[in-house]
């Protein structure tokens, strides 16, 4: 697969979107937008993928928005729907896990395309930065919907009007991240998380990503009811019979995602 500012890769059901251009701490661009996009597409349609993982090449995970690849009278509203909503959209909409692997730091809207994936792994010494107010923009792509939802409201404050950045440390403690990784065991650890992810019964993740999304925003007893129809889907899956019948026989599940 051909693609200029990622890379693509599928080892063992985990499919890895590589962010690849280095000299430039992963800057997004059209380009990139465009690839991600694509990217998570194929991920989605291809069966054998069970995990989809975010990350970068070289120091940085992604530095934001290519500066260079901005027009000065450029209509910043237009920008986001061309550029970044149908990213964050492909992300929200995709039923398999995804992971942002953040190996170096994470600023503006890179920051944003960590917190839209549904796990966060963190290098030791990475930092995740809200640059916008720097250059006198709200923080977006997603950025101001996702946050308060992982660390509460005051602390989603500080860090996108402050822009102090947040250590890898600190991002566990506010629950910014699921785990923290020793930079030489970072690869190893990305790896074991993500093949965990690939052995659970996929169907049933999805159905937990969607219901849990649109229940942050819906009245109870309109949760409830998609709650139910969320479980007899599930309950009528392969996985679940096979769940059902390791347990009985005392024995790991071999989960296949239908």
């Amino acid at each position: 697969m051909d693609f200029q500012t990622i890379d693509y890769e599928l080892i063992d059901q985990v499919a890895t979107i590589t962010l690849n251009r280095p000299s430039a701490y992963n800057a997004m661009t059209e380009t990139m937008n465009k690839e991600i996009i694509k990217a998570l597409k194929v991920a989605t349609k291809d069966d054998s993928v069970r995990c989809i993982v975010l990350t970068g090449s070289g120091k940085a995970f992604c530095s934001g928005q290519d500066l260079g690849d901005i027009e000065k009278d450029t209509n910043h509203a237009e920008f986001l729907r061309e550029r970044y909503h149908p990213m964050v959209r492909a992300i929200n909409q995709t039923p398999k896990p995804i992971v942002a692997a953040i190996n170096g730091t994470a600023a503006g809207a890179g920051m944003s395309l960590a917190l839209a994936a549904d796990f966060r792994l963190m290098k030791k010494g990475a930092k995740l930065v809200s640059a916008f107010m720097n250059i006198g923009l709200v923080p977006d792509s997603g950025f101001l919907y996702i946050l308060p939802r992982l660390v509460g409201y005051a602390k989603a404050m500080e860090i996108s009007v402050l822009g102090k950045p947040v250590s890898a440390e600190v991002a566990k403690e506010i629950g910014l991240v699921t785990e923290l990784i020793e930079e030489k065991e970072w690869q190893e650890g990305v790896n074991q998380f993500t093949r965990k992810l690939a052995n659970m019964p996929t169907k049933a993740f999805a159905l937990v990503k969607k219901n849990m999304m649109s229940g942050l925003n819906q009245d109870v007893d309109v949760f409830l009811e998609y709650e139910a129809q969320a479980q007899r889907i599930a309950g009528m899956s392969n996985d679940h019979l096979e769940g059902i019948q390791a347990f009985e026989e005392k024995r790991k599940p071999r989960f296949i995602g239908k």
